[in-house]
């Protein structure tokens, strides 16, 4: 028998086996003839009879299956039921995440029961065989994780379908022609779940909003957003209700709060940003050291509790930064007007003020609301020139206004000294294990239609550290304030457990074929190595796919009132207090900090952490149509390079292909397995590498390779190499 046909063989008994085990699992307590489970699993020709008795008697042998009266068949054991989350992957098949087992449960396509990707699901083991993976069926869908989709209408005489672009999605919608909402054939749409009959082959939807024709810019940048549940504008009844706040600065209020307008205080922000939503200040002291204030926007002032504003930012819990535009967490007259620091404005605020040394040792820090005033604004272009050069003459090529101008020497000094100051903080952070991940951010230049005409790389310099190292301590000391006091309160903490120790020697030993080694003697050491190997590969052609390996190996950041301190900032206390324009945590932490410094009683846990929750749950969305956004607009620029030949590196190893990174600007996409035709190519999932059967050729994560664009595909947003050879 060949290869091809045993292994065609050995695939239809196994599905065999699985299809035995389901009928038997369903009802484990009653016995069933080979005639009955035939019946069950479609057997109706003579081969497949005699192939099922034949196995039948097989595992009753392996006692596997108990054989309860002479040809009838039962379970041997009632399966474990789990509740968990679906992960559907691109071929219609499943994990289940389920928090109580190491390993996700494999759910195959059939044994889905309708369940789709992100549902809460009951999910019931079948009996595992040795050496093999969990694999189960669904049972029960606990809760539906959403029910609008982004798809296109194929429209008929007396129906339509919506196809889902999300390749997750292995089923399309039945839309009756009265539910089609004006829709009209080809179009990109969101539609609504409704139900899906027994015997219906689809799930029946009505159509609830026209994002447009795709391929158009605007309809595919909403389509990101609609595809993660996330609003593009804000209902008419929250914008009128934040156009009538009072956001004028009364003297009343002034009067409660610490009057900082007099001293030196100034923002530091990119070029392009529209809110400002943290200022420094900065006052030398007679008896020598320096009062530094970190002083961010009072959202709270204006964002009061269970108000209709309120609910709106709760649900949205952060802003989304797209390729072309910013998607606010609150309406504007408060995120770029009434909360933004604006320059010669006075601004309420809240702050965190510390005495530093010179060598950057805190002696005095006060909390509280304040009132400042910022006297400058910079972009870090700016900034980073007054640290280089120590002059205050700002040139024309970098100006954020009208040709150059001159900065005062006060200005000048405190920018130099905070530099100083940052430098040392973050020498210190890193002696305590901090890890420094510097990850290339890609950027792109746009024409007024937001056609991508170039492609850049955002580089943290100085200036960006300077603000970092600041914003980093009045996060940590207001954490270590709360987090301290006993009795134990009430808090938000931003939380990062340690990394996982079987993708750090995963990535060791992806980093090993470019000369690099970690140390795991103990967590000062990995961490060292760590540091080491990411400034290592700096400017390096492997440096984006080491930088995203390391990444993955750490576990994720989140939000919790249960506080475990943060692993990568090596901080035991940390928390995010410096942006509540643009992070809704941020202004449950300023509430909670007022609260607190007011005397008032911690308040029930619970509720926080539910906000908790939710807050990373949006975070984690956010950030997902972030990178969707980045890779449309990266395949919108391949698009005009189709006859170029790039040098990449394979940044991912997958049993349908290969990904590939493109050198020179970051952009991936991916070469199929089926289009490699110099051999017959097989996954090896242990050396994440494809391998060839006949000669042995090996493709492997980290290899450089040569590539040419054979597909653009703005709707799915795939982009397809084609493999020219190793380079």
């Amino acid at each position: 028998m060949s290869k091809k046909k045993k292994r065609a063989r050995n695939q239809r008994i196994n599905e065999l086996t699985k299809g035995i085990f389901t009928v038997l699992e369903q009802k484990p307590n009653q016995s069933f003839n080979y005639k009955q489970i035939g019946a069950q699993l479609g057997i109706d020709d003579t081969e497949g009879r005699n192939l099922l008795i034949k196995r039948l008697e097989e595992l009753k042998k392996k006692k596997r299956i108990l054989e309860s009266s002479r040809g009838k068949f039962k379970a041997l054991y009632v399966p474990d039921t789990y509740t968990g989350k679906v992960d559907m992957n691109s071929q219609g098949n499943a994990y289940i995440t389920v928090e109580d087992l190491d390993e996700d449960i494999f759910v195959s396509n059939p044994n889905l029961n309708r369940a789709f990707h992100g549902d809460e699901v009951e999910v019931q083991l079948f009996q595992k065989q040795r050496g093999s993976r969990p694999e189960g069926k669904i049972v029960a869908i606990v809760k539906r994780r959403k029910t609008q989709f982004v798809g296109i209408v194929d429209l008929y005489k007396s129906f339509a379908f919506v196809r889902p672009t999300d390749n997750r999605m292995y089923t399309d919608f039945f839309v009756p022609l009265e539910d089609l909402g004006g829709a009209g054939h080809r179009q990109k749409v969101i539609v609504e779940y409704l139900k899906w009959p027994d015997k219906a082959d689809s799930p029946y939807a009505r159509i609830t909003e026209v994002l447009g024709n795709p391929g158009e810019h605007d309809t595919e940048i909403h389509a990101i957003l609609a595809e993660y549940g996330l609003p593009y504008e804000f209902p008419s009844e929250v914008q009128h209700y934040a156009n009538s706040l009072d956001t004028r600065i009364h003297d009343h209020e002034v009067a409660k709060r610490r009057d900082m307008r007099s001293t030196l205080t100034f923002t530091i922000d990119p070029k392009d940003a529209k809110d400002f939503d943290d200022a420094l200040s900065f006052r030398e002291l007679e008896e020598g050291g320096y009062e530094i204030g970190i002083h961010i926007a009072d959202v709270a002032h204006y964002l009061k509790p269970d108000s209709i504003l309120d609910e709106e930012a709760y649900e949205r819990a952060t802003s989304v930064y797209l390729v072309d535009r910013v998607v606010p967490m609150l309406p504007e007259v408060l995120s770029n007007n009434a909360c933004s620091l604006r320059p010669h404005e006075d601004k309420f605020t809240f702050s965190a003020v510390f005495v530093l040394d010179q060598e950057a040792r805190l002696t005095k820090q006060w909390f509280g609301r304040t009132v400042t005033h910022s006297d400058e604004r910079f972009a870090y272009e700016e900034a980073q020139h007054i640290i280089e050069t120590g002059s205050g003459k700002i040139p024309e090529k970098i100006s954020i206004r009208e040709g150059a101008y001159q900065v005062s020497d006060a200005v000048v000094n405190a920018v130099v000294t905070l530099d100083k100051l940052a430098k040392i903080m973050r020498e210190k952070r890193m002696d305590q294990g901090a890890i420094s991940f510097d990850k290339v951010e890609v950027k792109f230049n746009l024409s007024e239609d937001n056609e991508p005409t170039g492609v850049y790389f955002k580089e943290s310099k100085d200036a960006n550290k300077l603000i970092e190292e600041f914003m980093l301590l009045a996060n940590r000391k207001v954490a270590e304030f709360i987090g301290k006091q006993r009795p134990e309160k009430t808090f938000v903490y931003r939380i990062h457990d340690q990394p996982d120790e079987d993708k750090l020697m995963v990535l060791n030993g992806i980093v090993k074929r470019f000369g690099h080694q970690l140390n795991f003697r103990n967590k000062k050491a990995l961490n060292s190595s760590l540091n080491k190997l990411l400034e290592d590969v700096k400017g390096q052609k492997e440096q984006n796919l080491v930088d995203t390996l390391a990444i993955r190996s750490m576990s994720k950041a989140e939000y919790n009132t249960q506080n475990i301190g943060h692993y990568g900032l090596a901080f035991d206390y940390y928390t995010h207090f410096t942006s509540p324009i643009r992070r809704y945590p941020d202004v449950m932490v300023h509430r909670l900090l007022d609260h607190y410094l007011n005397n008032g009683k911690s308040p029930d846990a619970r509720a926080y952490q539910e906000k908790c929750k939710h807050s990373s749950e949006m975070e984690s969305l956010a950030a997902s149509a972030e990178r969707d956004s980045i890779k449309y607009m990266q395949i919108k620029f391949m698009a005009d390079h189709k006859d170029a030949v790039f040098k990449g590196v394979i940044s991912g190893v997958t049993e349908w292909g290969i990904y590939v990174e493109i050198i020179e600007n970051k952009c991936e996409g991916m070469v199929r397995i089926r289009d490699i035709k110099d051999d017959y190519y097989t996954f090896d999932e242990r050396q994440y590498a494809l391998i060839g059967e006949r000669k042995g050729k090996i493709y492997q994560l980290g290899q450089e390779v040569e590539v040419m664009v054979k597909n653009t595909d703005l709707i799915k947003r795939h982009l397809d190499f084609t493999l020219i050879g190793k380079a």
